[in-house]
């Protein structure tokens, strides 16, 4: 529904798996700037497991590339360009045979070595200088944790690379269609752990999670009124909150838990701040016009929000400081539905054009406007992922309305797997583990 309308150091505790770092090299031989303007592609490769022959160790390692290949800088090389084959003597140096990766122009080499019926190690070479660039040993590894295992492995390798490694950790939010109903699941980006956390009848929308991961807020609209649902995940319950009036667009939250939202009690809506308990604190901002869509960054201190009060809608900014808003999209008639990047460097945004709807990028600290999807269908709905680099955003390229990502330089889109019926308003968040 269209309405006017960013080498490792942190360790996420996973329940049943622990993980120990391996001795590494002072410096990493290989590391990308995934944030500047050119993009690096790395060709990858995968040694057979070693230490076990089982179907959990072929899965993991199943998982893992599945993973990867989500990272438009990774290239992975099909094992069998591998000449000689990707079964080594070992898995640690130097017992790894390193010229037959050279020989497929491999950038990076994972080992995997089972060292006890639980316990794996997972290791990343650069093939041309024999340094080992990441390393970990994982434990408690079981049939029902190797999704996560896998996860956990991508995230701190993606961080040795890049610096970030929250796209592995995180998980999306969306609204999905059942006949007459759209309801909210979530699902990991990679297209695992696809749950349904709503049932509801009517129209749910626009979900956001909460900074601390409990909360997914969104809009509903029942046959008779709209108003803020709140989910917990605590307690895997739903709540509607009314207010007054009869319109509510595009909840988000603030640092604090706080939540900013477009509400109507007559008239146009205006964003209104409200409090832990949902009710409304003050007014964000108003204008006479149309004003909805907030987006915060992570400071709390910059807030996108589109506006109809230069007549036709388009994206502002506003610093929460200073109180001052500008416009930031100076091309087309029709920009609405802003995301803001987390670092708040960015803005993401859709624009509708004559062959349908595309998603831009707005560069707030050089002003620089770049697309970054080109259909076709229509782009619409973006939303930055808390590494302020991957996007998401719906799609109808392939028919029917789908998820898919890109990133902040743009480059071929991939959808998300969330099996059959429209998938829309999609919303990161980081969850924290059980």
């Amino acid at each position: 529904m269209n309405v006017f309308s960013r080498p490792v150091l942190a360790i996420l505790a996973l329940i049943f798996v622990t993980a120990a770092p391996l001795s590494a090299p002072a410096q990493a031989p290989v590391r990308l700037d995934i944030f500047g303007p050119g993009q690096r592609v790395l060709n990858l490769a995968s040694a057979e497991p070693l230490g076990r022959t089982s179907a959990m160790s072929a899965e993991l390692d199943k998982l893992i590339n599945e993973n990867l290949s989500f990272l438009p800088f990774i290239r992975i090389i099909p094992k069998e360009g591998i000449m000689g084959g990707t079964r080594l003597n070992g898995f640690k140096s130097p017992d790894v045979d390193f010229n037959r990766f050279q020989m497929a122009d491999a950038s990076l080499l994972i080992t995997t070595g089972w060292v006890s019926g639980s316990t794996v190690e997972l290791r990343v070479y650069e093939p041309v200088t024999g340094q080992l660039v990441f390393g970990k040993a994982y434990s408690d590894v079981n049939q029902g944790n190797l999704g996560r295992v896998a996860d956990r492995f991508c995230s701190e390798f993606m961080k040795a690379l890049t610096g970030k490694g929250e796209f592995f950790l995180s998980t999306l939010a969306f609204a999905k269609d059942s006949g007459q109903n759209r309801n909210i699941w979530t699902v990991r980006p990679t297209g695992r752990e696809l749950t349904q956390i709503t049932n509801m009848t009517g129209i749910g929308m626009s979900p956001a999670w909460s900074p601390d991961g409990r909360f997914i807020l969104f809009s509903h609209i029942d046959d008779r009124t709209h108003a803020l649902g709140v989910w917990d995940r605590n307690s895997r319950r739903t709540q509607r909150v009314k207010f007054p009036g009869n319109t509510l667009i595009g909840p988000t939250f603030f640092p604090n838990n706080e939540v900013a939202v477009g509400l109507a009690e007559k008239g146009y809506p205006d964003i209104y701040r409200l409090d832990h308990s949902f009710k409304r604190k003050g007014v964000l901002e108003s204008s006479g016009g149309i004003d909805v869509s907030p987006s915060i960054d992570s400071t709390g201190t910059k807030m996108a929000f589109t506006s109809s009060r230069l007549g036709n809608p388009h994206v502002f900014m506003k610093d929460l400081n200073s109180g001052s808003v500008r416009r930031i999209s100076d091309d087309g008639t029709y920009n609405t539905e802003p995301s803001i990047s987390p670092d708040g460097t960015l803005v993401a945004f859709s624009r509708m054009m004559s062959g349908g709807h595309r998603i831009f990028v707005h560069d707030l600290l050089t002003g620089k406007e770049t697309q970054v999807t080109f259909g076709p269908g229509s782009d619409e709905q973006p939303s930055f992922c808390p590494d302020s680099y991957f996007l998401a955003f719906t799609s109808t390229r392939g028919g029917s309305k789908q998820i898919y990502l890109t990133t902040r330089h743009g480059g071929p889109a991939k959808q998300v797997p969330t099996g059959p019926g429209n998938a829309s308003f999609p919303a990161w968040g980081m969850v924290p583990e059980n």
